[in-house]
């Protein structure tokens, strides 16, 4: 049995118990205690603290999200921290009212009720979630059928639908879980699932326009974010820029038009790299951050959503920092490379 030891995080004044063989971060998620996370893969920085006192290794992370300079300083990773001494870490990236009081990890037996294409390489997977529960913009494990694998999706629905949940999943060649869109999955199959997990969730009380970049599958969990502001009658203005290489690339336009009805002041706009011309209104031409850059000249004045492949958020991150966007005001989830889809 692994040795037990106790964390502290300030400056929210908050301790639980860690298992040596078990990440600081998968500890908290099991004491209900919610701490800001993205990708729990090592990729994404979202989770990154600062150690005051203990003894904390890591296992193999990306040195893009904490590189080597920030590791010596004492900087960690919580989703690859494992503690080998009672800690005393600060967190740098956190919020008071979601710390306690996020939805707890669950574990939901789930059947399929639909897998349809939705372009030539993303598919909506449509599931019964009996008793699932989550945020819009979060995200679940799915496992791949066999094995104890398993491949992260953002919900694309909101808890207007309780117990039905929707997947836009991209199709990567060799991809373990993807493929089985095409040949190995079908309508009734059982697949487990695992979550609520995430942070790229709508801020309760915060009042500046709302600026979505998204790009691929990275549609979903922005459909699910516009889906709960239509829902709940949120009054800010919205604008949707979506990047894609051509328009057979564009899918669930006619949706999000509808949802943008319900809305007090919304914009969608479709960008296409690959193309010479613009072919339809609300379309322009570019890859998105240059559409939004075009379109947006107080960018600092507005909170920002990013979803999507990551060469895209990175881009975004980049043209965000070029242009004075507080890191506060800018949300994002970064997917994983397509070998491991």
């Amino acid at each position: 049995m692994a040795d037990k030891h106790r964390i502290r995080f300030e400056p929210v004044d908050i301790e639980m118990d860690v298992d040596e063989d078990e990440t600081i971060l998968d500890a908290a998620f099991r004491q209900g205690v919610h701490l800001m996370h993205g990708c729990r893969e090592g990729q994404c920085s979202a989770c990154k603290s600062y150690v005051l006192d203990g003894e904390i290794d890591m296992d193999r992370y990306s040195t893009f999200a904490l590189n080597d300079a920030e590791a010596a300083d004492g900087y960690v990773l919580l989703c690859r921290s494992h503690a080998y001494s009672d800690c005393q870490i600060e967190l740098l990236n956190f919020d008071e009212d979601e710390l306690l009081n996020g939805i707890a990890i669950q574990r939901v037996k789930t059947t399929i009720t639909a897998i349809e294409p939705k372009t030539r390489d993303i598919v909506s997977l449509r599931l019964t979630a009996p008793g699932y529960e989550f945020k819009p913009g979060q995200y679940a494990d799915l496992t791949i059928p066999g094995t104890d694998e398993h491949r992260s999706f953002s919900m694309a629905t909101t808890m207007s639908t309780p117990g039905a949940v929707e997947f836009l999943i991209k199709k990567y060649p060799g991809g373990k879980f993807s493929a089985l869109l095409d040949d190995g999955l079908s309508v009734g199959d059982e697949v487990d699932l695992t979550g609520p997990y995430g942070s790229f969730t709508l801020k309760e009380g915060h009042v500046l326009p709302v600026v979505c970049i998204g790009g691929g599958a990275g549609m979903a969990p922005i459909l699910s974010l516009l889906r709960h502001m239509s829902e709940t009658g949120v009054r800010r203005p919205v604008r949707f820029y979506y990047g894609a290489r051509t328009a057979e690339d564009l899918f669930y336009l006619d949706e999000i038009l509808e949802i943008g009805e319900k809305l007090t002041d919304f914009e969608f706009v479709a960008c296409l790299s690959a193309v010479d011309e613009a072919t339809a209104p609300g379309i322009e031409l570019g890859n998105v951050t240059d559409v939004v850059g075009r379109r947006e000249p107080r960018i600092e004045k507005c909170e920002t959503y990013l979803c999507g492949p990551p060469p895209m958020v990175d881009a975004a991150l980049a043209f965000l920092q070029a242009n004075q966007v507080p890191p506060d005001q800018i949300f994002y989830d970064k997917f994983t490379s397509p070998a491991q889809q």
